[in-house]
């Protein structure tokens, strides 16, 4: 799915009017529907008062249609026009004229030096004061009614963006926080980013029927890896096809005292679907590799304790390095070594990300196309820090191009960037996977899937999706608190069946 600047919302909704053809006010109600219907489900209380804010714009408009929809379904229905001299678009005055005239619905106007209500903590409050067209911080009057919003103890729902909240670029300024964002058609950019979280909440959207010849045609870096893209990805297996058909996947893994981190990567690059997997690790994981991963092969190193070496590359599609690595000086050397002699896009993870970012003349030396995995301490030490979660972005966007890698910064969304600049948004995953050892099960995916010639932007989207889930399957099942990362890789091939 693509995700839109608010530019280009604008210019989709304006497409829509014209090509389907719609009128704007009938836009207005179809997306009002498609609030109500969902507002229905999460907060089905009929007896629960709601108090709908609406600004002077087309937010304002949306909040007026929502709140006469809202009345018919028999909802304790308060309406309040922000007023502070603003204009006021035809659409809002349109739905302004269509509230009935009734007793029970009461509608009240704030205006600046007045006093502002006190809410029940019982209501709920619906926010359609600003939309995405917001461009500066808010001031005077509405800085003070937000800031006032906020703290009413009570449960706000935010019509498309919470008020206040950039679409596009990091907000400063008072915001609406909200508990709940619906957005109409697609996400906004803003709600993929930490910084925001305490201000959208927990966000949902659905499509209004906004055009889809506008959509397919418009240019954006910016996309969302869902269940519809994951589909097209997954390469489906043929009758006679053998292991070898799968390829060979070489995981350079594991150190004294973390040999976890290998297993765990190892199993989860078997269940990825990948035909042979040797493991290369130190002379004390010989005996632990052999009980734990029975289905792989194990090549030993010279070293007792740390990897010191690299073995033949010959026999392999695709590499894995860094889970458990540690970063002796002989393991700084081996990988550098790696890096010169192979040109296999590869997967590097923790440790070797971490020898990388000691050692910065490493980063020229990265085969193209190979997948980087860090979580943001990682990425900071590899490329430095950021004063905000948009300035990140744009660092990651930067480093994938200069460098010619795939950079999957781990998160809540994890965001893949491309050597095209493209920026990928995941769709599965949870709090519980928030977990040692999720990221070297993660690390197993990704190189099973590009030894199975997957390419790195296929590995990289299917095996991100995928990842997260299993976990999403096995939070399901055994609840967030008791994930562990073990659990991924066992509900691994149910999320494969869920592509079927």
């Amino acid at each position: 799915m693509k995700i839109l600047l608010a530019h280009q919302i604008r210019e989709l909704d304006a497409y829509t009017i014209q090509h389907e053809p719609i009128a704007s006010i009938d836009l207005m109600e179809r997306a009002a529907l498609v609030f109500v219907r969902w507002f229905e489900q999460r907060f089905p209380d009929t007896d629960r008062p709601v108090h709908i804010f609406c600004g002077p714009g087309n937010n304002g408009g949306d909040g007026l249609a929502v709140a006469r929809l809202l009345h018919q379904r028999l909802y304790p229905i308060t309406v309040w026009i922000c007023d502070a001299n603003a204009k006021q678009t035809p659409d809002f005055q349109i739905n302004i004229q269509r509230l009935p005239q009734r007793s029970d619905l009461q509608i009240y106007t704030i205006k600046p030096n007045e006093a502002l209500p006190i809410l029940s903590a019982q209501a709920l409050l619906i926010d359609a004061i600003f939309g995405a067209g917001l461009n500066r911080p808010l001031s005077g009057f509405w800085a003070m009614l937000i800031t006032h919003l906020n703290q009413q103890a009570l449960t706000r729902i935010a019509i498309d963006i919470p008020t206040g909240l950039f679409a596009d670029q990091h907000t400063t300024g008072v915001s609406l926080h909200a508990h709940y964002t619906f957005s109409f058609e697609m996400p906004k950019l803003a709600f993929f980013f930490p910084e925001n979280q305490h201000i959208v909440g927990e966000w949902h959207y659905e499509s209004i029927g906004l055009h889809p010849d506008f959509i397919a045609k418009a240019d954006t870096p910016y996309y969302y890896i869902d269940i519809k893209i994951a589909k097209q990805l997954h390469h489906k297996r043929q009758k006679f096809n053998h292991k070898g058909n799968f390829g060979h996947a070489l995981l350079i893994m594991g150190s004294y005292g973390k040999m976890g981190a290998a297993i765990l990567a190892a199993r989860a690059c078997l269940r990825s679907g990948v035909g042979l997997v040797t493991i290369h690790a130190p002379k004390c994981a010989y005996p632990i590799l052999q009980m734990s991963v029975p289905e792989a092969m194990v090549s030993i190193d010279r070293h007792e304790f740390y990897l010191s070496e690299i073995p033949s590359l010959k026999p392999y599609r695709a590499i894995g390095a860094g889970c458990g690595l540690d970063q002796k000086k002989t393991s700084r050397e081996a990988l550098a070594l790696l890096l010169e002699q192979s040109a296999l896009p590869m997967v590097l993870d923790a440790d070797a990300l971490n020898m990388i970012s000691k050692e910065q003349k490493l980063l020229a030396k990265l085969p193209q196309g190979s997948l980087l995995t860090p979580h943001v301490r990682e990425f900071e030490r590899l490329f430095g820090n950021s004063a905000n979660d948009f300035e990140r972005h744009e660092l990651q966007r930067q480093q994938a191009q200069q460098l010619g890698v795939y950079i999957i910064l781990k998160g809540a969304h994890t965001c893949i960037t491309t050597p095209e600049g493209n920026c990928y948004f995941n769709a599965t995953g949870n709090p519980g996977m928030a977990t040692g050892g999720s990221g070297d099960v993660l690390t197993g995916i990704l190189t099973g899937l590009l030894a199975q010639q997957y390419s790195p932007l296929e590995a990289a989207l299917l095996g991100v999706y995928l990842h997260g889930l299993a976990g999403d399957l096995a939070a399901a099942a055994i609840g967030q608190d008791a994930l562990i990362a073990s659990d991924l890789i066992e509900y691994l091939g149910k999320a494969y069946l869920a592509l079927r």
